[in-house]
């Protein structure tokens, strides 16, 4: 039987955020948009935020109105990438294999690890206990024989938790939880199952197969393997990404030319940070223009590879005021890098500009993982 661990770190954004400013521990804190313009989502909100009725995903200005004297942060995105890389590099430490599933959960398989870790329970707050007493980020853990009910577990017993379910008491565990806990079960299913009369997970278990796939297709069949303690018991491994991106969407449309020019110039810097820390050149440079009537304009152009600010960003100012024709205000703008390859740096007798530049950016590159991203800014190019 498979062993998979599922790490869900509780509250991440609030609990970085926490991290920063001790001020914030034990009140209501919301990191997402900002709600004085209502518009966006929340992205994480603390457990004292939570009696109040929010949630992930929550309109802000609804969650607003259910909690106004919360604390709205717009939060520190470069801190949440550090931290969960923090947290990477310790589960290197004790896992043969990791997947992480997103910033802020991992997988893991400890399959045929007990003779060198012992009891696997034993084990899972062991690593708890480390990830808090070394970046004081409080987490959940799930362990199962396959990635569904491990996932189901670390939620199981938020916040800071370790569930386990032996192999072979899937279905017994999973019976009387409602229905949602199924990973994909979304606000559009979960009305579909409760107006069939479906409302825990063994009440889809009893019903055989073939009514959920003739009800929800291929999905309703993958529902009803989930709901039986099935899921993959193999992780995926490691993708070679295709694309970075960075967009922004302006909590009131923007008409000045100027200050959207200035948050490309801003997500230029960051895109670019990301490429180099990945020892990436990119070729091909695009554009995304939203204007406030939602027609939304796409631009690229390819390039010799580079990893340069200067030349990414002059590159995607030209594509920008070549679309930007409209007299309509900007909802959104956005960057994005293609078309990757590996950076050799070269070895060369004489430096010319173009390798003091180089090596000036990759020195910039340490300076911000280690002191954050806005420890040191660039001037305008």
């Amino acid at each position: 039987m498979r062993t998979i661990f599922h790490l869900d770190l509780d509250s991440f954004f609030v609990s970085v955020e926490r991290i920063l400013n001790p001020s914030l521990n034990g009140k209501p804190v919301i990191v997402g948009a900002d709600p004085k313009h209502g518009r966006g989502v929340v992205a994480a909100c603390s457990y004292e935020a939570r009696e109040y009725g929010l949630h992930s995903a929550m309109p802000i200005g609804q969650a607003y109105r259910l909690c106004p004297h919360g604390i709205y942060l717009h939060g520190h995105h470069e801190e949440y990438v550090r931290f969960s890389k923090a947290v990477e590099r310790l589960l290197k430490q004790y896992a043969p294999q990791i997947e992480q599933a997103s910033i802020d959960e991992f997988y893991m398989d400890f399959t045929g690890t007990t003779r060198i870790y012992g009891s696997m329970f034993a084990f899972a707050k062991k690593i708890q206990s480390e990830i808090k007493r070394q970046l004081s980020l409080p987490c959940s853990i799930g362990i199962g024989s396959n990635k569904t009910i491990a996932k189901i577990c670390s939620d199981y017993a938020k916040p800071e938790g370790v569930t386990y379910v032996m192999p072979g008491m899937e279905k017994e565990f999973l019976s009387p939880l409602p229905v949602e806990v199924i990973p994909g079960v979304g606000k559009v299913m979960l009305k579909a199952l409760h107006e069939r009369g479906f409302y825990t997970v063994g009440d889809v278990a009893k019903m055989p197969e073939d009514y959920f796939g003739a009800a929800f297709g291929k999905y309703g069949m993958a529902l009803w393997h989930k709901a039986n303690g099935e899921g993959a018991e193999y992780l995926s491994p490691p993708q070679q990404r295709k694309s970075i991106s960075k967009e922004r969407t302006y909590g009131k449309d923007e008409v000045s030319k100027e200050k959207i020019e200035a948050t490309l110039f801003k997500l230029t810097g960051e895109v670019c940070q990301i490429l180099r820390n990945k020892n990436w050149q990119a070729a091909t440079i695009g554009i995304k223009l939203r204007y406030s009537d939602f027609v939304t304009l796409t631009r690229e152009r390819t390039i010799k590879p580079t990893d340069d600010d200067k030349i990414i960003f002059e590159t995607a100012l030209q594509l920008f005021r070549k679309a930007f024709a409209r007299r309509v205000s900007v909802r959104l703008i956005g960057i994005r890098l293609t078309n990757f390859s590996r950076f050799s740096e070269q070895q060369i007798l004489f430096e010319d500009k173009d390798a003091l530049r180089t090596k000036m950016f990759r020195a910039i590159n340490k300076i911000r993982d280690k002191f954050g991203y806005s420890s040191i800014k660039l001037g305008g190019l």
